[in-house]
């Protein structure tokens, strides 16, 4: 599960990050979902307390959320109208997918996408250039720093309607705060830390492991008739 999952996971995010075709953009969420629905299974199956698999799944989000937000400020192409259209498309896949595993496996999964569902939804808008700096801060993307909105809004292109990006007011306003903020280097930085590691205790394992009475029941023949297993009868 640690090996495969997230090669695969990785291959499907640098691919959606890329361009390519409508259908074979939808077979990379697809495959996505496909992943997550098989390490679900994995888990289930192996009994393993949903609290540990709710960190799991917390993590690959985390990982997801880093590997599209980087890439939407890294590629300009990532940062046009209709990317954001699909990738607005597929965050709806993953949300879809949270629901259907509910709370007890997903549990805060969706908030660790938060950064690239704001970014998206600045995409997708219409009529940028109408939007004042405090909607977009306020109401749009409220989790993004200043610097990383500015490279949004400077890099975004509508291939689609080829509608304009936010006002040159807006713009001003943004080089003023991160004129302001250039003696922070945390804040200088636009880029989110690749490290999406969940901590959790031994505590918060124990805590969720559920005692069973096994006393009913009976070993498996294949280890009654070897003599090492003598004790299961006891």
């Amino acid at each position: 599960v640690n090996h495969k999952a997230p090669r695969t996971m990785k291959a499907s995010m640098l691919r959606i990050s890329g361009r390519s075709s409508g259908q074979t953009q939808s077979n990379h969420w697809q495959k996505i979902i496909e992943n997550l629905d098989i390490l679900l299974k994995i888990l289930q199956d192996n009994h393993v307390p949903p609290v540990l698999a709710q960190k799991i799944f917390t993590q690959i989000f985390s990982y997801i959320n880093v590997q599209l937000f980087n890439s939407l400020l890294l590629r300009r192409e990532c940062c046009s109208f209709s990317n954001g259209e699909y990738v607005k498309a597929g965050l709806a896949e993953l949300e879809l997918w949270c629901a259907k595993a509910t709370s007890e496996y997903a549990a805060s999964s969706w908030d660790e996408i938060r950064h690239i569902r704001q970014a998206v939804g600045f995409l997708v808008i219409f009529q940028k250039f109408r939007i004042s700096y405090d909607e977009i801060v306020h109401d749009l993307c409220p989790i993004l720093s200043v610097q990383q909105l500015y490279r949004i809004c400077t890099q975004y292109w509508d291939d689609k309607y080829n509608t304009q990006s936010v006002s040159s007011d807006v713009l001003s306003n943004m080089r003023v705060l991160m004129t302001e903020d250039s003696n922070n280097a945390e804040s200088s930085s636009f880029l989110l830390d690749d490290n999406s590691s969940i901590p959790f205790s031994v505590e918060d394992i124990t805590n969720a492991i559920q005692e069973k009475d096994f006393s009913d029941v009976k070993p498996a023949e294949e280890l009654l008739e070897n003599p090492a297993f003598q004790f299961l009868q006891d």
